[in-house]
């Protein structure tokens, strides 16, 4: 039988978006049910899905429901109480393992976008998903249950790419780069794109898969400089992320890398943040006996992330750089996604960050429910064929490009991780700080010259009329 009905745990900008999607789709999918702690968040994102007249059957139902998700009694409760077939999971990934184990009780398919964490733990050895979802795979198998774990951007589609290079441009591959830049602009002094608990816990260490080995090195020590598509020349640099810890196990390459985005100023606030100690994830005790932790007061001053979307501007692009060979020849290509912050906004009032990891999962859950992504058993999604999901992405929003580059050649990506001293001599960051104007740590660069040019430009128009 195919599963129908869906429900949606998390009211967040993932979470905003996947349900855009999902209504947009709700002749596949049927009732979609979106429920967490605040029920209030899960209405208004009911009322901009009918403001938008995203609900593609109106005899389907789009409704909300309160659930403690850590609850797991509570969550099989829901789970059968809407008749769901399919669970996505987007809150908090402290909820992966309660979520998890409902869908396991009760059969209902299960989809998440990110690894679990536990509050106590951060950047946890690898292979991170060992620790955790992995150790329900036996069980998932016995009781046939789907569980797609992360099926995000990044992880997900970034896994989709490198089945896809495994499947059709490869015959052995050596190394793959997954590259991930915002060049967007929110307008805002600083911000994270996404819930700042879990933005910052993830760049505590890095974690690499470098000559088939895990390798460790510090944050933000390892700097490119590459000109994308759209975006053109952004700074990466190496990181660890969740889908490395699936992909070193299921893919076929010498090194497997993750490089993220960051300007200068994020740097800046990050370090700052980090080296005094407000990005702890563990509890102090304040001179009045109070308890707090650190991490979370941090969360609760940074604007909420869903705030972000009406003034954005720019673009993201993500994807993979794969070098291999091909019919005994070199070959390397870019398999890459941009999306436009204003177009998603315009779309569904959503920025382009929540964009890219809300429509994935909805993809899935609909391979899902027509059969084709039921496995019955436990997969990361570099396990699955990637051809129907890419396709499906190219339909509802997330078109996938696909670049020839010529090998060695000025639009190669060098990953190479070259001694760490010589890395860190060329990863500093230079930053503009003003205590009158703070904003100025947001201009662009070249704003500054542009405005002593016209400056002066305006100074000798003036002498000529003299």
């Amino acid at each position: 039988m195919k599963k129908k009905n869906l429900m949606i745990i998390g009211a967040g900008g993932v979470a905003h978006v996947a349900a855009h999607k999902a209504a947009m789709n709700n002749d596949i999918l049927g009732d979609i049910c979106i429920a967490s702690r605040t029920k209030t968040k899960c209405d208004e994102i009911i009322e901009s899905v009918n403001r938008k007249g995203h609900l593609k059957n109106p005899e389907g139902k789009l409704f909300s429901e309160q659930l403690d998700a850590m609850d797991i009694p509570s969550v099989v409760k829901l789970i059968k109480k809407t008749k769901s077939g399919i669970v996505i999971n987007l809150g908090a990934s402290f909820i992966n393992m309660s979520v998890l184990e409902a869908c396991i009780e009760t059969g209902a398919a299960y989809i998440d976008t990110a690894i679990h964490e536990e509050p106590d733990k951060v950047c946890e050895q690898p292979p991170w998903y060992a620790n955790y979802e992995w150790l329900r795979k036996d069980r998932c198998d016995e009781k046939g249950v789907t569980a797609i774990l992360g099926a995000g951007f990044d992880p997900g589609v970034v896994n989709a790419y490198c089945a896809l290079a495994v499947k059709h441009y490869f015959d052995k591959i050596d190394t793959i780069d997954i590259l991930d830049v915002n060049a967007g602009s929110h307008g805002k002094y600083f911000s994270t794109n996404f819930d700042p608990e879990i933005n910052f816990r993830e760049f505590v260490k890095v974690w690499t898969w470098i000559d088939r080995q895990w390798k460790e090195y510090p944050t933000h020590s390892v700097k490119r400089v590459y000109d994308f598509p759209v975006v053109g020349k952004q700074p990466v640099y190496l990181n660890g992320h969740d889908e490395l810890h699936s992909l070193s196990k299921n893919i076929d390459a010498n090194s497997i890398r993750f490089w993220m985005g960051f300007g200068d100023h994020y740097i800046n606030v990050f370090t700052v943040l980090r080296t005094l100690g407000f990005l702890s994830h563990l509890p102090v005790t304040l001179t009045t006996g109070q308890e707090v932790v650190p991490l979370k007061v941090v969360k609760a001053l940074l604007p909420d992330p869903m705030t972000l979307a009406p003034g954005y501007t720019g673009n993201t692009c993500i994807g993979n750089f794969v070098k291999g060979w091909k019919n005994g020849k070199k070959r390397e290509v870019l398999i890459y996604q941009v999306s436009d912050h204003k177009k998603c906004y315009e779309e569904i009032e959503s920025q382009g960050i929540s964009y890219t990891a809300g429509v994935p999962p909805v993809a899935a859950a609909m391979l899902v429910a027509s059969g084709e992504w039921d496995t019955k058993k436990m997969v990361n999604v570099e396990e699955l064929d990637p051809d129907p999901f890419i396709a499906i992405l190219d339909r509802i929003g997330l078109p996938t490009e696909i670049k020839e580059i010529k090998p060695g050649g000025k639009s190669s990506f060098d990953g190479t991780v070259r001694e760490l001293e010589k890395e860190l001599a060329e990863s500093t960051a230079t930053v503009t700080v003003s205590a009158a104007n703070p904003m100025i740590a947001i201009e662009p660069r070249n704003q500054g010259k542009e405005n002593k040019k016209k400056s002066a430009e305006t100074k000798n128009s003036k002498k000529n009329k003299k």
